[in-house]
């Protein structure tokens, strides 16, 4: 199984950045689309990541389930929590799509997440302490895997 969990504190209210995210998402990770507003049953995700929205608390938490094509049985969440936003994914991969978390995918998904954490601290008007950096390695596998990807601005 793997669970995991992102979080920042944040310089005020984190619940109506819930409602936002699609607005907040780091552009170099590719557009977060869905086909409609966030909602039970509205689907989308990013690049080639898919996910159907199972629950939705408006300013407060919404959660997707991976759509079963990802090789993960799981789900990803946001939450607010005072001025604290927290993200937690759990799931069960199968075989390949463990060994793709353990080498690519985490190292991905981490960068992703800490970047769009802070956006969410732009958008509340701090900069972030420690922005985002990303790793040599998840610069190397982007250069590999995502090739068409918008040049890195933030975290050069």
């Amino acid at each position: 199984m793997i669970k995991n969990i992102h979080e920042r504190v944040l310089p005020g209210a984190a619940g109506p950045l819930i409602d936002r995210l699609t607005e907040l998402w780091p552009p170099q990770w590719g557009q977060l689309k869905f086909d409609r507003p966030f909602g039970v049953g509205a689907d989308g995700g990013h690049g080639p990541i898919r996910y159907s929205c199972t629950a939705f608390e408006p300013g407060r938490r919404v959660e997707f389930t991976f759509a079963p094509v990802m090789g993960l049985n799981g789900t990803h969440t946001f939450v607010a929590d005072g001025n604290v936003l927290r993200h937690t994914l759990v799931g069960t991969p199968r075989l390949g799509t463990r060994l793709r978390w353990a080498l690519v995918i985490r190292w991905l998904h981490d960068a992703c997440l800490e970047d769009l954490l802070d956006n969410a601290e732009r958008e509340l008007g701090r900069e972030p302490a420690r922005p985002s950096r990303w790793s040599p390695w998840v610069r190397l596998v982007r250069r590999i895997v995502v090739p068409k990807a918008p040049a890195q601005q933030v975290n050069g």
